[in-house]
């Protein structure tokens, strides 16, 4: 897929995202003028966004991620300035996850700055050119903003969910019992929409996936050749690791993030 066509197919589908996203929650609200819809989507919002803001905090704390410092890897320190400085970026913080699994990913929020974490498995499995290219693609997501476009329309079927969720509960519970077959029905409608919303947020989250390897292939030397080597060595060995012990299995919180899918 070309890069014009890969922008054009992302942009397309964003822009589906938020048109029936507005459209929904258009004819919804003049047919509900309801505060209560209004403060609770606004509480969706605010939870989300929070949420993102202290995440990679949390990602820090649950998964053992501590900064590396440039006398521990001066190479990898030099590979992620020079890749940072190609990319047109600043350099995030370089992070080690002590996770035996060989796999990378970006992340980070306003509050917590730009990260770039390598695994311990990675590391250890790959090769420092395989590293180079992988450490690459990370950077694409960091300079596509990656983080705050899947942040963004994920909101969407999340404020969907729960406003469909509560419609459903006061149909249940409200005092005009007479109308709550048609409320529950409303709600239903809504869950089903999220749903849907989710299928198009995935198909956009894989071809951001492309375009940060088209990226990561773009700064590195011979990059498409490492970058699959590096990504063929990760799955295998994932899959090999995973056959023998069971280490991978509380790394559900991470699967969004990780290059590659453990659980594939």
């Amino acid at each position: 897929m070309s890069v014009v066509k890969l922008r054009l197919s992302m942009f397309g589908t964003l822009a589906v995202i938020i048109s029936l996203s507005t459209l929904f929650f258009t004819v919804v609200l003049s047919l509900f003028s309801s505060f209560s819809l209004i403060s609770l989507a606004i509480l969706v919002v605010c939870f989300n966004v929070f949420q993102w803001l202290i995440s990679p905090y949390i990602i820090d704390a649950m998964y053992g991620v501590q900064e590396i410092s440039e006398h521990e890897h001066p190479r990898l320190h030099e590979t992620v300035e020079n890749l940072s400085r190609k990319s047109g970026i600043k350099k995030p913080r370089l992070m080690l996850a002590r996770i035996p699994i060989p796999n990378a990913f970006a992340y980070g929020s306003p509050i917590a700055g730009s990260r770039v974490a390598v695994t311990s498995g990675l590391l250890k499995r790959l090769e420092n050119e395989e590293v180079e290219a992988v450490i690459g693609h990370e950077l694409g997501h960091l300079k596509h903003k990656d983080v705050q476009v899947m942040m963004f329309v994920s909101i969407l079927p999340a404020l969907l969910y729960y406003i469909g969720f509560s419609i459903m509960l006061s149909s249940m519970y409200g005092r005009q019992r007479q109308e709550s077959g048609g409320s529950a029905l409303i709600g239903i409608v809504f869950m089903i929409f999220s749903w849907v919303l989710n299928i198009f947020i995935l198909y956009l989250s894989r071809l951001r996936e492309y375009y940060a390897d088209r990226h990561g292939v773009s700064i590195v030397d011979d990059g498409s050749r490492k970058l699959s080597e590096g990504l063929a060595k990760i799955v295998h060995t994932t899959k090999n690791m995973r056959r023998t012990q069971k280490k991978t299995q509380n790394l559900n919180a991470l699967k969004a993030l990780f290059i590659a899918d453990p659980d594939r």
